[in-house]
C-alpha cells in the first residue's frame, strides 16, 4: 500500500508527483466519446479550427480526472475510504493534443472525523501544469482517509 495514512498528512505538505502524462488524441477522443459529450470542440478538428483556438481542445473533465488519478499513488493508494467532494475546480487554460501535464497536490486541510474514529478528512489543492509551466487545472478535493490500525 503506497498511500499515507490520515496521521502522516500535515497541513501544507506538497507532492510533485513523478508521473507525468503527455495527453493523445485518443485520450481526449476516447474519453468524450465515451462519456457521450458531443462537444465539437472535442471532436471535429474542423470545427475547431474556426475557433479562437484553432484546434480541438482536451476534454475538461479529462484532465481533471488525469490530474486527481496521477496524485493517488504518492497520497491515497489503498488508505481512502471515500472520496467527499470537488469544489473550486478551474481550468485557465486549454489543454491541447501532444500536451504533457505534470501534477502537484498540496494538503490544505486535516480533520478528525467526529462519527468515524477510525477515520479523518484530508482536504487536498490538485494542480497541472503543462510543458511551459501554465497552471491548466486546478481543484480541491476532500477524502475521507483511514487512520493508522491500531
Amino acid at each position: 500500500m503506497a498511500g499515507l495514512y490520515f496521521e502522516e498528512f500535515f497541513e501544507g505538505q506538497a507532492f510533485e508527483h513523478d508521473i507525468t502524462r503527455t495527453v493523445t488524441e485518443m485520450d481526449n477522443v476516447l474519453f468524450t466519446a465515451l462519456t457521450h459529450n458531443p462537444q465539437p470542440l472535442h471532436l471535429d478538428e474542423e470545427f475547431a479550427k474556426k475557433t479562437e483556438f484553432g484546434q480541438r481542445l482536451v476534454n475538461s473533465l479529462f484532465t481533471l480526472g488525469l490530474m486527481i488519478g496521477i496524485s493517488v499513488g504518492d497520497t491515497t493508494l489503498g488508505t481512502t475510504i471515500a472520496n467527499l467532494g470537488m469544489t473550486d475546480v478551474n481550468f485557465p487554460k486549454p489543454v491541447f493534443h501532444g500536451d504533457t501535464l505534470r501534477m502537484k497536490s498540496i494538503v490544505r486541510k486535516i480533520r478528525a472525523s467526529k462519527s468515524r474514529p477510525e477515520a479523518g478528512v484530508v482536504e487536498f489543492e490538485h494542480q497541472a501544469h503543462n510543458q511551459r509551466g501554465e497552471l491548466v487545472a486546478s481543484c480541491l478535493r476532500s477524502a475521507f482517509m483511514k487512520r493508522k490500525p491500531a
